[in-house]
């Protein structure tokens, strides 16, 4: 893609086929004009076609090679050309500590909130619901939606604080990155790391979904243990976009998520002017139509970490900053077993968003661009009317079709934002779903 005369306008390249590179953390090397990557080293004294090398480094320089993650650029300008930042408006968008108020040991949930009512760009549209850590040690998760009917034009954003997973409900979302070009519609995810700068067009004029902001380690495939080599998400499938870079002189604005504030700088230039790129770090879509959902063939059924697409591993063996899951169209076959998920209290803490169907634990109230909040030790399960039912069902085998949710789960608490506790879409008699249920103990 691209050539040398100057890259087409926002408009221009939005229309354009969208190309990928293919598979998850590789050693990528793409050019939008030929003879940009310089050959055999990585800052030659003078680059090709008189651009900039610059690296981006994902993790610390030591980092063991496996997990190391870095990027070199090769840019029109490089990315030190701008003046300072100046604090701008949060507006909804909170960070951790999130001390705002006492978080409550119950169990939450939203109706969708509203679409906005003036014209509002991704970055405007970014409304936090809940979250945990501490975003200056690096270690936690916000949890947001985004709200948006505009698309940015001469405004980009940058996350210092952490990467960003985004999870289309309505709408798709195309992102112009520094390396390339990548949509997301619903049913599939975008991941955009920390320090990456991009620009959201929404090509179907409104958009709305859920952000998981990974301060922590970044994300990775989870370990497939006894399943062996193949399963889950396969490596693969994962896409990467090719260079592509815009060569333009205007006045736009840049902001940045630094230390949990917005801040902002008036370039004369496009910061997506990176012509090439070689390296490992970079922005990736997945469609989650092709996880390979792995279940029983006998009886019960195991435990939802069999659903994870992604993790970010903490400092202790085993438990999770952050995992992925998700739950999507699959076969139930299990033998007398009750097939929804079962009542449960966790260690772990659960978000869990519903992007289109019917949630097979709940028969009513969980509708798509909704969400629920079970916290640590938190009893929940099916709704009455679902465990009737499934108390009764012949078993014989059924596909769960037409229905796909995720659940963002952590070690540490989400603590809900005022906001998320005020709103009006808060479910204010989330518990009465649970009400109802018959003695039958027959002893």
């Amino acid at each position: 893609m691209g050539t040398m005369v100057k890259s087409p306008d926002a408009t221009q390249r939005s229309a354009a086929a969208i190309t990928y590179l293919s598979g998850f953390g590789n050693e990528q090397a793409t050019e939008a004009v030929p003879g940009a990557l310089p050959q055999g080293r990585n800052s030659p004294q003078r680059p090709p076609l008189g651009l900039y090398a610059e690296q981006i480094s994902g993790t610390p320089f030591t980092a063991p090679r496996a997990a190391n993650r870095r990027t070199w650029l090769y840019r029109i300008r490089p990315s030190a050309m701008h003046g300072p930042y100046r604090r701008i408006d949060n507006k909804l968008l909170r960070s951790a500590p999130f001390t705002e108020v006492e978080a409550p040991p119950n169990r939450l949930r939203w109706d969708p909130l509203p679409p906005p009512d003036a014209p509002t760009d991704f970055v405007d549209g970014l409304v936090t619901i809940a979250g945990n850590g501490d975003v200056g040690a690096r270690v936690g998760v916000g949890i947001h939606q985004y709200l948006a009917n505009r698309s940015m034009r001469d405004r980009y954003f940058w996350n210092a604080d952490g990467e960003m997973l985004l999870v289309p409900q309505q709408g798709r979302l195309r992102l112009d990155t520094e390396l390339g070009r990548l949509e997301a519609a619903p049913g599939e995810i975008a991941v955009v790391q920390r320090g990456i700068k991009f620009r959201v067009e929404l090509p179907d004029g409104a958009g709305r979904g859920f952000i998981l902001e990974n301060y922590g380690a970044l994300l990775r495939l989870p370990e497939l243990g006894p399943l062996g080599a193949n399963g889950l998400a396969n490596p693969r499938d994962f896409q990467t976009p090719v260079a592509d870079f815009e060569d333009r002189d205007a006045p736009v604005q840049v902001v940045v998520k630094f230390e949990g504030n917005l801040w902002a700088s008036d370039y004369d230039h496009s910061p997506l002017d990176v012509v090439a790129w070689h390296g490992n770090y970079a922005p990736y879509k997945y469609d989650l139509a092709r996880f390979n959902t792995i279940g029983t063939i006998s009886f019960d059924h195991p435990d939802p970490s069999i659903f994870t697409v992604l993790t970010a591993p903490s400092d202790t063996p085993g438990t999770a900053n952050i995992d992925f899951v998700i739950f999507p169209p699959r076969w139930l076959v299990a033998e007398d077993t009750f097939r929804p998920p079962w009542f449960h209290r966790n260690y772990m803490n659960e978000f869990v968003g519903l992007i289109h169907g019917v949630y097979d634990a709940k028969a009513t109230g969980f509708v798509p661009g909704g969400a629920s909040l079970h916290n640590c030790m938190s009893a929940h399960g099916p709704d009455t009317p679902t465990f009737e039912a499934a108390s009764k069902v012949e078993l014989k085998p059924h596909k769960i079709d037409n229905m796909l949710a995720f659940m963002f789960e952590t070690r540490m608490v989400c603590r809900p934002t005022r906001f998320a506790l005020e709103t009006p879409a808060l479910q204010r008699d989330y518990d009465a779903c649970w009400r109802g249920f018959r003695k039958m103990f027959r002893g």
